[in-house]
């Protein structure tokens, strides 16, 4: 599964001649292994299901990741409530069991989990190792001493998220990210224990420095040889360095090694070229260990009120969006692919930079960003010592503060697309004085480990207070302002050293916040609230009509609204129009949209709320509106813009950066086609069509991915549109969809993209909503083709076959 996703290079690295010299290479244990699939499952609190003899016979089998949570009922009872998106908690136990082969015999074996929410004790053969209790950092424990070699070993996790509320969003609820067995010899590697940098970089050369902790467990002195080779994409050997090295007894040390590289190929959001890396650990002429998994992105980071955020040299603007960690239907559960797909959605929306608010994300999620281009902001917690929510980090923070970041920036400092780190999120302590204290602390644990990159945190607050924060934000290397852009003008020249970026913006601000980091340097970006939808903190960005429940997400239970509707991204992946609208101000890929704004269901009004944009969508169908204005909003990178509707001149409007590169036009609506032109120096050089569509008459599926491999993991997201006899989209279509599966494969999750509709997302039945619905493929482990079926009273049957093999094949 983990290969899938590696280049050719990582495949070939370890083939190089030059690698292990006339030593012998590593026996066949994985030094990694997938411990993923056959765990038991059941939820509920069971005293001795920790116990080696338990008999779980009768629970349910499963792989992960999993998250219990999505697969509930929503329930306007259940105690997450709206900030968990009214789906259920509680306690759930997870067990497996495993042979310890005789080949692990002397060597050290541990258990590695990627992220459990929340509250996790692991047990082994029924002794407890520790209970770990952030739901959002990877943690491990050594199994060494409780091994049964050559017999059977059972592994328990007790996962307790029922302590209510503890979290502002959709947690999830279980061992949603991946599980490692990890086999080593005494003599080692350390867990995390490389790092690497690359503190000399220029178009004609680049120095890469790696530094390895090697640890011996024995107790003996040891002496080993450390080999890294650096290899470009196409496994070719860039440079190599080999380090003698004396461990003494029960040991740990760090190895700094060097290699210089000639006309770099440097890593960009615009060219994300990656490097590979491989470390060996020799002795008596034998390889004892190895990593091969190091991708290595050569860029340099600057930062300056003067020149803003240079990236190799050059001044990057940010134009990024905030993401929680769900995957909407899937919930918490970080399928590869599903973290890959909302990296590609990311990009493909046009941004350059995702801030994982708030917290650590899958390890997935950046090797993406790595590979695709993306920058992140990793982030640590949302919260110090002062609650948002009776159990949320607060509790636990002296005690578990220092291991949580050093977990983050140990686990991800070697990933070049993180950019930057984030100490916390909208404090609530802010106005004591002994923030100050906290944030140098996190801030001098991070840069004891990475002072390679800058550190920040979203600040937010009132006007009244702001420059009351001076010298909080003075602990860190960049400000983040959470919706304080107007003050950014002010505080320069209070601080003309302060360098600023925006850590959330209201989607309907993106021109004016455009704007300023054009035209001040020392702005260096924005992070939007969001860039995609989210499950829980129910009701941020809805709209809603006179005689309904009026007011803000905060304010009371939104239920049905079980979600949030603020991204630019929806839940089935679809762009909205202000994602069209965004990527036009920062790029020049797209320079033409055309979009219509609901028009007001009189005698009732349309309210947005204040993370709302107005509900707009690609439709010129709007029966029962015949003759009645419409608004239709023409986004543009073009000097002017005409409408026509059926080839009848509408009209003419500028649409440069003085009218926010828009045109609205107001006509009476009459179905047909609706088309518009971009226009320069009097010339129609592009054009944008909506076409009305009749009744809905067939349905058409589009799959992401066709074709899987026969591991489990792998996932197909298939989109469900409704068209007309014509085969043209129906926009208003909400036919009930049915979804029949055969074959190698099971629905992983369900979605529309209305976060009000209360079917279940893990059910094989949805209803389009905008004529649009969507349905998660997961292969298993046997090869073969999925045949997907999916059906509507009244409409033609739609069938679309994924082909499932075997890896490498």
């Amino acid at each position: 599964m983990q290969s899938r996703f590696k280049s050719i290079a990582l495949l070939l690295l370890f083939s190089l001649p030059g690698l292990w010299g006339n030593a012998q290479a590593p026996d066949r244990t994985e030094r990694k292994q997938l411990f993923d699939d056959h765990w038991k499952f059941s939820l509920g609190d069971i005293a001795e299901a920790g116990q080696p003899d338990f008999k779980d016979e009768t629970w349910r089998t499963l792989n992960l990741p999993h998250d219990w949570s999505i697969e509930g009922q929503l329930d306007p009872n259940n105690p997450m409530g709206n900030d968990g998106g009214y789906l259920p908690a509680g306690v759930g136990w997870y067990r497996k069991k495993f042979n310890a082969p005789a080949s692990w015999q002397g060597k050290r074996v541990s258990v590695y989990f990627e992220g459990v929410y929340m509250n996790a004790e692991v047990f082994i053969n029924g002794e407890s190792l520790g209970m770990h209790p952030y739901g959002y950092t990877s943690f491990r424990y050594d199994l060494t001493p409780f091994l049964h070699i050559g017999a059977e070993n059972v592994i328990a996790v007790r996962v307790d998220n029922a302590q209510q509320k503890n979290c502002r969003w959709y947690s999830g609820s279980g061992i949603y990210r991946h599980v490692w067995i990890e086999v080593t010899e005494p003599v080692h590697i350390a867990h995390w224990g490389v790092g690497i940098t690359t503190p000399e970089v220029s178009p004609d050369q680049a120095s890469v420095e790696i530094k390895t902790r090697v640890k011996n467990e024995t107790a003996s002195p040891q002496t080993i040889t450390l080999v890294t080779v650096l290899a470009d994409r196409l496994a070719k050997e860039v440079g190599k360095k080999e380090s003698k090295i004396n461990l003494a007894p029960n040991s740990e040390r760090e190895i700094s090694q060097t290699i210089v590289v000639k006309n770099p190929m440097l890593w960009s959001p615009e060219s994300p070229y990656l490097y590979q890396a491989g470390i060996v650990v020799i002795q008596r002429n034998k390889a004892i260990d190895r990593i091969s998994d190091l991708a290595v992105g050569i860029r340099s980071l600057k930062f300056s009120p003067e020149n803003g955020f240079q990236l190799n040299g050059k001044t990057a603007l940010i134009n990024g969006g905030c993401v929680h960690h769900d995957n909407g239907c899937l919930g918490a559960a970080a399928f590869d692919r599903a973290e890959e797909r909302k990296a590609e959605l990311l990009k493909a929306a046009g941004f350059n930079a995702v801030r994982t608010a708030h917290n650590p994300p899958s390890e997935a999620f950046l090797d993406a960003c790595d590979r695709i281009g993306l920058l992140v902001l990793d982030e640590s917690f949302d919260g110090w010592r002062s609650k948002k929510n009776p159990y949320d980090y607060a509790r636990i923070f002296d005690e578990w503060w220092q291991r949580d970041i050093e977990s983050m920036v140990l686990r991800d400092r070697n990933h070049p697309s993180v950019f930057m780190w984030s100490i916390g999120n909208e404090i609530y302590e802010r106005k004591k004085p002994e923030a100050v204290g906290t944030a140098k602390m996190l801030a001098d644990a991070v840069r004891a480990i990475d002072p390679t990159r800058p550190i920040t945190s979203a600040m937010t607050g009132g006007d009244e207070d702001w420059a009351s924060f001076d010298p909080l934000m003075a602990q860190h290397d960049v400000c983040g302002y959470n919706y304080h852009m107007h003050l950014a003008e002010s505080d320069h020249e209070r601080v003309p050293s302060r360098i600023v970026l925006h850590t959330e913006s209201f989607p309907k601000d993106a021109f004016y916040i455009w704007d300023m980091v054009q035209n001040h340097n020392y702005i260096i970006g924005d992070f939007v609230w969001t860039a995609m939808d989210y499950l829980g903190e129910s009701g941020i960005g809805r709209w809603f009509y006179s005689g309904e429940v009026t007011g803000e997400h905060w304010e009371r239970s939104m239920f049905p609204w079980h979600a949030a509707y603020c991204g630019d991204i929806d839940l089935t992946g679809w762009r909205k129009p202000v994602s069209h609208y965004r990527s036009m101000l920062y790029n020049d890929g797209e320079k033409l949209y055309m979009a219509v704004r609901e028009p007001e269901p009189a005698p009732l009004e349309i309210h947005t709320t204040k993370w709302a944009v107005w509900p707009t969508w690609e439709s010129w169908t709007w029966p029962g509106y015949e003759e009645k204005d419409m608004q239709v909003e023409v986004y543009a990178k073009y000097p002017k813009v005409r409408l026509y509707l059926n080839d009848r001149f509408i009209g003419e409007q500028p649409a440069a950066r003085g009218q926010e590169f828009k045109a609205t036009f107001t006509l009476p609506y009459s179905p047909g086609v609706l088309k518009a032109v971009g226009v320069e120096d009097g010339q129609e050089v592009e054009t944008t069509v909506l076409q009305t569509a009749g009744a809905a008459s067939g349905i058409r599926l589009s799959a992401d991915r066709t074709t899987l491999t026969a591991d489990g993991q792998d996932l197909s997201f298939i989109t469900v549109n409704i068209t007309d006899r014509g085969g043209v989209f129906q926009p208003n279509a909400d036919n009930r969809l049915h979804f029949r599966i055969e074959g190698p494969g099971e629905i992983a999750g369900v979605a529309n993209g209305d976060i009000k509709d209360l079917d279940s997302y893990t059910s094989s039945t949805r209803k389009a909503w905008h004529g649009r619905a969507m349905v998660v493929i997961r292969s298993n482990q046997t090869p073969g083709s999925i045949r997907l079926t999916v059906s509507s009273d009244g409409l033609a049957d739609a069938v679309i076959t994924i082909d499932v093999g075997l890896e490498g094949n």
